[in-house]
């Protein structure tokens, strides 16, 4: 929480110490390095950019202040300027008491963790205080939308133009940016959850709140509605009846656009162990690989970058377009997701018919042993019934916390009814025999 773990203090520290590692200690030439600083709206955020921005400058980092914009702006901004490294002060798609600080490398590329490690070994040494005319300078980044949104414009395979689509900002970082950019791309656009005030970030509107988009779309016969989350990572869909596209249906309808037009390289496209069966099933058929990573934008980035591929991303819709953009970016999806509307002249509930999503059930155990997860002899005999039962038609994954007591107990069928009778005696054996293990112990 802002001012509770997160402190000005910290964010100074914090700051200081990337100002040597990845400032100082990368800069190859003899100017200052610069570094490109966004926040999303929330009220804590101008506190905390204030302390970041004053550590940067007073260790002799030139800070271009892009004030607020998206999460994947502010990445693809640090490419652009040729900057040394990023810092976005956001939450995502956290309530408005939450913050905090995201650096980026060069190129907008995500920190590997062995340099996340090298700041925080940094911020226990004494911190690089030039004086005089080597300390950094802070300047407004005065064209930093226009830029952003011209690279987005540049993506586009086809104008919206005839197009009516209903915006949801979550009143987070796209709430200028992203109505400006599908006016730009010909939309005619109905804004809603475009009014930050600081406080009402993400607040029963946006990606994770579906609601009020879906009674937008049907209210004003929108041909689409496109959910943002506060800092505009990620993005789902709804269609025209007010059903929600998700991102994995939204995966499969790009990743179907791509390859028909050459520009899915190698036919796969990068997803986690959580996309829906129903995902695998449709790109199969397709001719299309999933290549599936473990759970986290950072696995399927790093899944992306190994094979070389550009195309991945989560059922919660955080889409990666490599060729485009470095993480995840919730504009450029839901542009190119209208884009196939707009080029296919079909409605977006037809074009999400490309795959058939299978009832899924999440049961999440709580209070038992998740490191035995893989070594109880009857959990695996009933998970292997459970697959044997199941067949081509589901499948069964078991996934422990990775910091609490917790084992997710995940379950797809061809049928509600079967997924969720399969997924309660699981999630009573993993109770069982995970409890009476850790009771041993």
């Amino acid at each position: 929480m802002a001012n509770g773990l997160l402190t000005a203090e910290l964010a100074l520290q914090l700051a200081q110490a990337a100002a040597v590692v990845l400032g100082h200690d990368r800069n190859s030439n003899d100017s200052r390095p610069r570094a490109v600083l966004a926040r999303d709206p929330r009220a804590s955020g101008e506190f905390i950019a204030a302390a970041v921005e004053a550590g940067l400058s007073s260790s002799g980092i030139d800070v271009y202040d892009a004030g607020v914009l998206p999460t994947p702006a502010a990445a693809y901004l640090v490419a652009d300027l040729d900057a040394d490294f990023g810092v976005m002060i956001s939450a995502s798609h956290n309530p408005a008491p939450d913050n905090g600080i995201k650096f980026f490398a060069r190129g907008g590329q995500k920190l590997p963790d062995e340099v996340e490690d090298a700041i925080e070994a940094q911020m226990g040494k004494e911190a690089v205080r030039p004086t005089g005319a080597d300390v950094g300078r802070i300047q407004r980044f005065s064209d930093a939308e226009d830029r952003y949104i011209v690279h987005l414009l540049r993506t586009l395979p086809h104008r919206l133009d005839g197009l009516t689509v209903v915006l949801d900002c979550a009143n987070g970082a796209a709430s200028g940016c992203s109505p400006q950019l599908f006016k730009d791309a010909g939309a005619d656009v109905i804004v809603i959850g475009a009014d930050p005030d600081g406080l009402n970030i993400n607040d029963g509107v946006g990606s994770t709140h579906l609601g009020p988009l879906k009674e937008s779309v049907v209210k004003y016969g929108a041909d689409l509605g496109i959910a943002h989350d506060g800092d505009a990572d990620r993005c789902l869909a709804v269609d025209h009846e007010g059903n929600e596209v998700d991102g994995d249906q939204i995966m499969a309808i790009l990743a179907v656009a791509l390859k028909k037009s050459g520009r899915l390289k190698d036919d796969v496209l990068v997803a986690t162990v959580m996309s829906n069966l129903g995902l695998k099933i449709a790109l199969r058929d397709a001719g299309i690989t999933i290549l599936e990573t473990a759970v986290g934008d950072r696995y399927v980035l790093e899944g992306m970058r190994d094979g070389g591929y550009n195309l991945g991303g989560e059922q919660s819709g955080h889409v990666i377009f490599s060729d485009h953009a470095t993480t995840g970016d919730g504009l450029l999806t839901g542009l190119q997701l209208a884009a196939q509307v707009a080029l296919t002249k079909k409605p977006l509930k037809e074009l999400a018919t490309v795959m058939t999503k299978l009832p899924q059930v999440l049961i999440n155990v709580k209070g038992v042993d998740r490191s035995r997860v893989g070594s109880s002899d009857v959990l695996a005999q009933a998970v292997a019934a459970a697959e044997a039962a199941l067949g081509e038609t589901g499948r069964v994954l078991l996934r422990p916390s990775g910091t609490e007591p917790v084992v997710r107990v995940m379950v797809e069928a061809a049928d509600e009814e079967t997924a969720q009778s399969i997924a309660e005696h699981l999630a009573h054996v993993v109770r069982t025999e995970l409890a009476l293990e850790l009771a041993s112990s």
